[in-house]
């Protein structure tokens, strides 16, 4: 993979549960010609390398990395679904992504980055740290 572009760091009240450890979230546009799978599985094999322990679904975490999308690749597999189901609705996604891609069009919605960071419904705080 070859880092493209990065976004600052952004942070925002945990979601579900806004009590759990705040959000830190970014975004890294990389040039790859490993298919999804392969990428997503780089992914899995960075957290563990880094020690995240998975466990129940949206339970605070020290490392999330999520594949947001993959060129304009539309697919809904058991394991892989692009581009991610509900990044759309999360600022803490979109804000970072539309700091370094403002044009990129979701596939299937047909929005760029920057609108669907302005409609975003999750996350509604995050901003850019200082």
């Amino acid at each position: 993979m070859k880092i493209l572009k990065r976004s600052s760091w952004w942070r925002s009240a945990a979601w579900p549960d806004p009590n759990a450890p705040e959000y830190r979230n970014g975004v890294v546009l990389v040039e790859a010609s490993a298919p999804p799978q392969a990428m997503l599985q780089a992914l899995l094999a960075i957290e563990a390398e880094l020690g995240r322990k998975r466990g129940a679904r949206n339970a605070p975490r020290t490392l999330d990395l999520d594949l947001i999308a993959h060129g304009r690749t539309v697919m809904a597999t058991p394991a892989l679904t692009l581009p991610h189901p509900r990044a759309h609705e999360r600022r803490f996604v979109m804000g970072p992504l539309a700091q370094i891609a403002p044009d990129w069009v979701h596939p299937t919605l047909g929005a760029t980055a920057a609108e669907l960071s302005a409609r975003a419904n999750v996350g509604t705080d995050a901003a850019p740290t200082s």
